[in-house]
């Protein structure tokens, strides 16, 4: 067996308990990283982590918010004490409500702001500061396809997922002078539980506008969030990197 890229490197995953999220926790896992999994539902990630320390990874389930910043603070806090540092953040909690702009309600809109932008700023401000010190981090923000196209029925959603390029953008220029670089994953139609439960007249309608003419898996998604945690792409920073079939080709 070959080296393992992220040996030694200990990584904390938002939404790292199911779905996109587990397979890029499997991902680093297998890679030879601790994993720190942040879930709203302990007791999912808490089963997870366990099925993790079963195939041997090192890997510890912390129940948070994101979208509360004090809750962010503790998570990281927790991994530090644990572990004594924080080298790699994938932001990848999110929610979607999806409903016509005219139809949705000020609730609707605040939560999926709230989750999957606010919540990428506050594990960003959080794990920053132990990186700054340490002079070295990789920080993934899971964005959208939608968040660079635009989606009828997701006003929150595509908001929130620009907002999160444009948050990546900006830290990448603020922290790349201390070593910590900041790339966004703009997935596009990836096969998950929430596409699964998408009409098949829905489904065929996304797949003919992808030129590989198929769904994408969250081992594609997690593939491309270890190339960016990898020390060989320390120079690369600031990109949205499409993971898409070639569906948004810009």
């Amino acid at each position: 067996m070959g080296c393992k890229k992220l040996e030694g490197r200990v990584a904390l995953v938002t939404g790292g308990a199911r779905g996109i999220g587990r397979a890029i926790c499997e991902k680093l896992a297998s890679e030879g990283a601790v994993v720190a999994m942040v879930d709203i539902m302990q007791d999912v990630a808490e089963k997870t982590a366990a099925e993790f320390q079963a195939q041997g990874y090192e890997a510890m389930a912390i129940q948070a918010n994101v979208a509360v910043p004090e809750e962010a603070d503790k998570a990281v806090q927790a991994v530090v004490e644990k572990y004594g540092k924080l080298d790699i953040l994938v932001n990848n909690a999110g929610v979607t409500r999806d409903t016509l702009m005219m139809k949705m309600t000020e609730q609707d809109w605040d939560l999926v702001l709230n989750v999957n932008l606010k919540g990428t700023f506050n594990f960003t401000k959080a794990a920053t500061r132990v990186m700054m010190k340490a002079r070295y981090g990789k920080i993934v923000n899971i964005a959208s396809v939608v968040g660079r196209m635009g989606n009828v029925g997701q006003a929150n959603y595509s908001a929130s997922k620009a907002g999160v390029i444009g948050l990546t953008k900006t830290t990448a220029r603020e922290f790349g002078s201390r070593n910590i670089t900041v790339n966004a994953i703009a997935p596009g139609y990836i096969q998950t539980d929430m596409t699964e439960k998408l009409p098949q007249a829905a489904r065929d309608a996304f797949l003919v506008n992808i030129p590989l003419r198929r769904a994408g898996l969250p081992a594609d998604v997690a593939n491309a969030v270890f190339f960016l945690c990898q020390d060989e792409s320390a120079y690369i920073t600031g990109q949205v990197l499409n993971v898409d079939g070639g569906f948004l080709m810009s």
